[in-house]
């Protein structure tokens, strides 16, 4: 699977400092293979969401059409704090 950014993530993630840069570069290889590793568990409060924890920071992505599309890269205080909307609700 590719993993994809969307704007507020790859945003996020350009201002990281480059070793954080550099953590999340090994997770997103990690969460490309077949099956996806790293620390991954649901997004609590959004269905079909899932999160990835790298080291202080959280990205949240869903899977979709044989791609990881990464929706958001928060710091872990502020990640839980937000809910994703859907076009359902």
């Amino acid at each position: 699977m590719k993993v994809l950014l969307h704007k507020p993530a790859d945003k996020y993630l350009n201002r990281l400092q480059p070793a954080d840069g550099d953590r999340f570069d090994a997770a997103f290889t990690a969460l490309e293979k077949e099956p996806p590793e790293g620390g991954i568990r649901p997004y609590e409060g959004s269905p079909g969401f899932l999160r990835l924890r790298v080291g202080n920071y959280r990205a949240i992505f869903k899977i979709a059409n044989n791609s990881i599309v990464v929706t958001y890269i928060e710091p872990r205080g502020q990640a839980y704090t937000k809910k994703i909307r859907t076009k359902r609700g």
